[in-house]
Formats: structure tokens, sequence, C-alpha cells
């Protein structure tokens, strides 16, 4: 009994090891992707939500759609805009944004180059976000399994 007790316990005592550090932890790429110990990072959630603008007639909100699509690869390229997307249900919130920005003042700066903001189509709420860092590689994941781009 007491020997099956022992390599219980022994087997707990190494199956635990791995969960203080993973073997496949790299600090310079940690580091490049602005993470803490935790693999995490400051970021700006951004809910877009309905605004209190419609657009006259589709033909400019189709304009409208296709300039906030514009700002919005435009952002990803210059790295501030990691994910972005809308929500399927059609409700008052229509997406999200996170930004690569530590303050809300910057994520405000950025969300007034959008046309659809400008228009007072959409409107942003703003709000400090920590999430992992892994996320800043996101976009270029993402271009390696688009088959067609949005503004084609």
């Amino acid at each position: 009994m007491l020997k099956i007790i022992f390599l219980m316990f022994l087997t707990i005592l190494i199956s635990n090891t791995g969960y203080t550090q993973s073997s496949s932890y790299d600090s310079a790429y940690a580091k490049s992707l602005g993470s803490d110990d935790y693999g995490m990072k400051e970021y700006v959630m951004a809910f877009l939500k309905s605004g209190k603008v419609k657009p006259e007639n589709n033909e400019k909100a189709n304009e409208l759609q296709m300039a906030h699509m514009r700002n919005i690869m435009r952002l990803a390229e210059e790295g501030s805009l990691i994910l972005a997307g809308p929500f399927s249900d059609n409700g008052e919130i229509r997406g999200i944004y996170i930004f690569n920005v530590k303050t809300i003042e910057e994520a405000q700066k950025l969300t007034e180059t959008d046309p659809a903001i400008q228009a007072g189509v959409l409107e942003m709420e703003l709000h400090p976000w920590y999430g992992s860092a892994a996320l800043m590689e996101i976009n270029k994941l993402h271009k390696t399994i688009q088959k067609s781009n949005i503004l084609d």
C-alpha cells in the first residue's frame, strides 16, 4: 500500500512540474509581441454600436461601408488594429475592434479616422482590455488562410 501511495505521489509530482513554465517558451518572441510574463498585454477593445444617423439610401450605405472597410484594412496594415469583426445578430452592438494601444485616448484618435464614425452611422464604446499577446500574430495568420479580399 505504501508503494502505491508513493507511486501516486511521484506521478502527481512529475505531472505538475510542466505547469510552472512551458518548455516551448521563447523569451525573444514573447518580447517582440509585447508580452508580459503571463503571455498577456494591454489593448483597448471597442464596441461598435449603431449610431444616430442612417444612410440616405443603399448606394450611400454601400459607399460608407466600403470606406469603413478600407479604414479597417489600413489600421490593420499599420498594426494598430489587431482584430475586427461584425456581430451577426443585427443587434445594437454591430461589431468589435481590438486596438494595439495602451490608452483610451490613443484608441479614440484611431476611431475618429473611420468614415462611418465621422458620418454618425457608428459610435464607439472603448474599454481597456488585457488579453493574450498572441493576438499580435492574428493578422499575419489570417493572410495565410484568406482566399479572397473583401475589398476586391
